[in-house]
């Protein structure tokens, strides 16, 4: 058994005790009480939590043969698969970091991450194998790859399938001098693991959030968040995550929802996870028909989807216990239609949106089990404090007021990676001598302290659940040889939310074609992550602008949103 040590917070709410243990030590104590149930399950393989622990072990054990130390960051670029919460709960069995990044991500922002965690392996798929490569040409240090594959956890007759269907052409993957990570696992490796002391202040995960100076952040958070986490969510959410139960964890593990809602919160409390590695209603109507998971979690495009799905007409939805929805405002009109199908279906619950920031992992309000009131977002989870201050001062704004949403809590990050002044400027002291995030979301409170987002502060577009920045995409555009100006934004769609728009203006002489969008749609592909890349490149011979000369984005989205 773990020697656990507990703490207790006390922010103004519910008094909850957290255990002072890694992640990998509360898993481990679920495994312990569990040891029979499963504890993941994909596409028809169990792993029960005891065979998780062996595979945590082997995967550990790997680590600390290629030379991965304590606080060693390791890149995880990776989908949802067995391997990568095999290798999830293995850094933190060893103490080192997981630095975990969006296998979308383009060759430049891999190349970015792998710098700034200085991590000297990286564990990815056979199928992003070349991508990586690329990436570790321009990296500042040398790079390990660990190269995984799909079909290594397949049930035999999916595997054939898989190899013959697409993953063939990947079998050459990894090339002389990088590992191939399953036939590492099966060797035995006679290494003593490390002892890890369990430390609330260390940096256990990274994962990227970006912001107003345009490159990503990385938002470094402990083990100590991510159980607090684990603990509050449980108590707040008024469900059980329990053996017997499942989850279908569809949201990604490099995404705080996805880690921390869909995974931790699950193996920590006896229930299965049933993995998905990508999106697409097909799939997601097959998996929930067949594996009835009692729980599902997303942002409101996969939601929307279920809507439409010609699977799921007269089927029976009853096994569903809980929706929860984050990642991207749940629109009113939305929530009545996936509340009203839920009924039809015989699922007597109603979907329930959550807000939270990557800064303090994930969800930190919630709406509540059985009541709803429009446009909010919910209630404070236990221990967490949220308050409304006029943006630019630390003052506190009367009920009902529009202000910049700030709150503090057990799930706080440490801060982000070697970046003082945007540590600075999130995290910061109040009057009560505690720390608080300042989100730079805009919102109230009402005289019952149900949270209202309103709008962001700063530009930012979301798509299918995924953080856009204008100005990233905006300054690729720039570099196009031809280009004089140029401005993206986000615009109302059906399936994702929004979708990406760029309006481009050429350089006198040079007129609009479509070789020239292409142009700029290569350069885009190769800097600009997948989910990012505009849906339509518009041409103008000139942009709206502000009195000041600032091409006025806003015009453009009115225009366009109208």
């Amino acid at each position: 058994m773990v020697n656990e040590q507990t703490h207790t917070e006390n922010h103004g709410g519910t008094v909850l005790t957290y255990p002072e243990i890694t992640m990998y030590q509360l898993v481990s104590k679920t495994a312990s009480q569990y040891p029979r149930e499963p504890a993941y399950e994909f596409y028809g393989r169990t792993v029960t939590y005891t065979q998780l622990m062996a595979r945590i072990s082997r995967a550990a054990a790997a680590f600390v043969s290629l030379g991965v130390k304590p606080g060693d960051a390791v890149t995880v670029c990776m989908p949802n698969l067995p391997q990568t919460v095999d290798a999830f709960y293995a850094l933190s069995r060893i103490g080192a970091v997981a630095n975990m990044i969006h296998p979308l991500s383009a060759q430049k922002e891999i190349t970015y991450y792998l710098n700034l965690a200085q991590s000297r392996f990286i564990l990815v798929p056979d199928m992003f194998y070349e991508k990586v490569k690329a990436a570790i040409k321009e990296a500042d240090h040398e790079v390990l790859v660990l190269c995984a594959r799909i079909q290594d956890e397949l049930p035999l007759h999916l595997k054939i399938a898989y190899i013959a269907k697409a993953g063939r052409p990947f079998l050459k993957y990894p090339l002389e001098g990088d590992v191939r990570w399953q036939k590492y696992l099966e060797e035995d490796h006679p290494v003593k693991l490390p002892e890890v002391k369990f430390d609330k202040n260390r940096t256990a995960v990274i994962l990227y959030s970006g912001g107003t100076t345009g490159k990503p952040k990385g938002v470094c958070l402990s083990d100590y968040n991510f159980n607090a986490l684990s603990v509050s969510a449980i108590e707040y959410l008024q469900v059980s995550f329990k053996p017997g139960l499942s989850m279908l964890a569809c949201m990604p593990m490099f995404h705080g929802f996805g880690l921390g809602v869909n995974i931790h919160c699950i193996l920590t409390h006896g229930a299965r996870c049933i993995l998905m590695p990508t999106f697409n209603i097909k799939t997601y109507t097959e998996t929930l028909l067949k594996r009835k998971p009692n729980y599902i979690a997303g942002v409101p495009t996969i939601f929307e989807a279920l809507l439409h799905a010609e699977g799921l007409k007269n089927r029976d939805l009853s096994f569903l216990l809980g929706m929860f929805c984050g990642g991207d405002s749940l629109s009113v009109e939305l929530k009545r239609r996936i509340d009203g199908f839920l009924h039809e279906h015989g699922a007597m619950i109603q979907v329930r949106e959550g807000y939270g920031l990557t800064e303090c992992v994930t969800a930190s309000c919630l709406t509540p089990k059985d009541t709803y009131r429009e446009h909010s977002i919910g209630l404070a989870f236990p221990d967490i404090t949220y308050d409304i201050v006029k943006p630019g001062t630390d003052e506190t704004l009367p009920r009902g007021e529009e202000g910049e949403i700030v709150l503090k809590g057990p799930t706080l990050m440490l801060g982000y990676l070697h970046n003082e002044e945007e540590t600075a400027k999130a995290l910061r002291k109040r009057g009560d001598g505690d720390t608080w995030l300042y989100t730079g979301d805009v919102g109230y409170m009402d005289e019952d302290d149900y949270i209202y987002f309103c709008r962001r502060m700063k530009r930012m577009i979301i798509t299918n659940g995924y953080n856009v920045y204008p100005e990233i995409i905006e300054e690729e555009i720039d570099k196009v040889e031809g280009v004089l100006i140029c401005c993206v934004i986000g615009v109302r769609d059906e399936r994702r939310g929004q979708k990406v728009m760029a309006y481009v203006v050429l350089e006198d002489g040079l007129e609009p074609s479509e070789e020239k969008k292409k142009e700029i749609m290569d350069h885009l592909k190769t800097s600009v992550a997948a989910y990012a890349l505009p849906k339509e490149i518009v041409f103008r011979d000139d942009l709206p602008k502000t009195l000041v000369g600032k091409v006025a984005y806003h015009v453009l989205e009115e225009e366009e949103n109208a």
